[in-house]
């Protein structure tokens, strides 16, 4: 089965760069390092290394915990930050600056795999959330680099998939040194796949510290905003979205003077908004601008990189994006964190059990549709008081849940002592693990 997988990679090798270029017409960072995406790295890799993976970036914010874990408990180790989307590198680079080296992770085909390996000799990696590569754990297991899943989340619907490819997934979930799962539902999930004993430490996402220049952000956003405006957030908008949100307004007005700020989640849409917003004929202003709003403006783009809590702060409500559409929805646990009144649309599959216990806490509400979320907006402004309760179970709710990556840590930090005791040497050169087929004889093919 493998062998397959890997004969898929090499047949679409050919046409990655010409990708790469396309995605890095509207985010250039995708254009940089390519060679890395092909094993190919420069300059030396100060040993020892510990890895860690975080492909996007709310797996990398996510990480950041762990991350400053790691640097205080072994500061003689290096840190290896890899990401697959230039957001995340861009959020690793803001986030720890010379703090960590950062490289792309390359493509799942062996040769660049060995590469990898080869170049870095990791003691360990930890790859967060739902990262698996065949070829990577397959690799990483023949040449001695332990593999730990960490933030692990694997929601109904990718289970069912994983279930479906299970002479691929099985070998791989079994290969991992351990699975530090956000829920017992979760562990339940990677267990009936074959994954072995997996524990339960939480979600890192809720250890998130709001930091205080996020906060002075907020506070001037707002004042730029205008004060006594009313303010929501529609944050992480998915394509497709922010039409069904713009006709719902024009079927519904909010109340006179409602400052409406849409944040698409992926940078490359930026344009794509202000589009739409111009087509349609609303007045609106652009975050990257750096201007105070005019009064007139209806709406105001958050073309901006890395300020999502800063926007949660200035806001009354916040909608959370990607979750009107089937896609899964993003990370409620910023507004939470802010004490913003959150709301959710009906998919939240890809936070389930977050979105589950933050309804039952009141830390947020549930709409079916563009139409039930204008209504619910317009609602809450109205009403301060509810508001405020809102928030106050946000906060509260945000306090209950952290600790995740003190219990990760009392799990994974023997392991680690371990990998990078002075006796235990770096990790095979050669990597192994199939060669050019893909196929190795611990996994069959």
């Amino acid at each position: 089965m493998r062998a397959l997988y890997t004969l898929a990679w090499y047949l679409l090798l050919p046409l990655l760069p010409l990708r790469l270029w396309w995605r890095g017409r509207k985010e250039p960072g995708y254009r940089q390092h390519v060679g890395e995406r092909f094993g190919r790295y420069r300059g030396p890799a100060p040993q020892p290394i510990v890895w860690v993976h975080a492909v996007s970036l709310g797996e990398t914010r996510a990480a950041a915990p762990l991350i400053d874990r790691l640097t205080r408990a072994h500061p003689a180790a290096t840190v290896l930050l890899t990401h697959m989307t230039a957001t995340g590198r861009a959020a690793g680079r803001e986030l720890f600056g010379d703090r960590v080296v950062q490289a792309w992770l390359p493509y799942d085909v062996p040769f660049a795999v060995h590469a990898f390996l080869r170049h870095f000799r990791p003691r360990a990696g930890m790859l967060v959330e739902t990262e698996l590569w065949p070829n990577l754990v397959a690799c990483s297991t023949a040449a001695g680099v332990p593999l730990f899943l960490v933030n692990a989340r694997l929601s109904e619907r990718s289970a069912a998939g994983y279930a479906r490819i299970g002479r691929l997934a099985r070998p791989m979930l079994a290969s991992l040194a351990g699975i530090a799962a956000q829920t017992g539902a979760h562990a339940a999930r990677f267990a009936a796949l074959g994954a072995p004993a997996p524990v339960v430490t939480g979600n890192l996402k809720f250890d998130l510290e709001v930091p205080a220049t996020a906060l002075a952000l907020g506070r001037e956003l707002r004042r730029r905003f205008g004060a006594l405006r009313p303010v929501w957030v529609a944050a992480s908008t998915r394509d497709g979205e922010e039409a069904l949100i713009l006709d719902a307004l024009a079927a519904r007005p909010l109340p006179p003077g409602t400052l409406t700020v849409v944040v698409p989640r992926h940078p490359q849409r930026f344009d794509a908004v202000a589009a739409l917003l111009r087509e349609r004929g609303i007045a609106f202003a652009r975050r990257s601008d750096d201007l105070p709003v005019p009064a007139d403006a209806r709406v105001v783009l958050g073309d901006s990189m890395g300020e999502m809590l800063g926007y949660c702060a200035a806001a009354d409500v916040v909608f959370v994006g990607g979750s009107l559409l089937p896609l899964g929805g993003q990370n409620l646990i910023e507004p939470i964190a802010v004490g913003r009144p959150t709301l959710v649309g009906p998919h939240m599959f890809n936070f389930a059990e977050a979105t589950a216990d933050a309804l039952a806490a009141g830390a947020a509400r549930r709409v079916d549709d563009a139409a039930t979320l204008i209504e619910e907006v317009g609602a809450l402004l109205a009403a301060p008081a509810r508001c405020a309760a809102m928030g106050e179970a946000a906060l509260a709710f945000h306090a209950a849940h952290r600790g995740a990556v003190e219990r990760l840590w009392q799990w994974l930090a023997p392991q680690l002592d371990a990998a990078l005791a002075p006796g235990a040497g770096p990790p095979r050169a050669g990597g192994g693990g199939g060669g050019g087929s893909g196929v190795s004889p611990s996994t069959g093919g």
